[in-house]
């Protein structure tokens, strides 16, 4: 992959041919067990014209295992979704379905909202 010149610091310029720019990585965050994770669903109609979608929030990990779980929670319910910044969105209302497929995985599960 190639590096960015906007990932560099502290060095506009260097005429040294042998100087190594220092650059910011991004580190990946490691992804917890199912059971150290506590994972919160809720319904959310705002912005979405009246339809629901169900949210599952605090989820501990990177961007893969987050759309891996995404991906099997969307087969197993038969609807669409998106995973994106912590949080899954799956298409309609499937919160009591979401919470026992969960918890039959190992992860903690908080029901939030009414």
């Amino acid at each position: 992959m190639k590096s960015s010149k906007k990932n560099r610091i502290d060095v506009v310029y260097s005429t040294n041919p042998n100087f190594n720019y220092q650059e910011e990585s991004e580190e990946e965050m490691e992804t917890l067990s199912n059971d150290k994770q506590k994972l919160y669903i809720s319904i959310d109609r705002k912005q979405r014209a009246g339809k629901e979608v169900t949210l599952i929030e605090g989820f501990i990990g990177n961007f893969n295992d987050l759309e891996k779980l995404g991906k099997w929670i969307k087969s197993k319910c038969g609807v669409g979704g998106t995973s994106k910044d912590g949080t899954i969105l799956i298409q309609g209302n499937f919160r009591d379905k979401i919470i026992l497929l969960l918890e039959k995985e190992g992860y903690k599960t908080v029901r939030k909202g009414g």
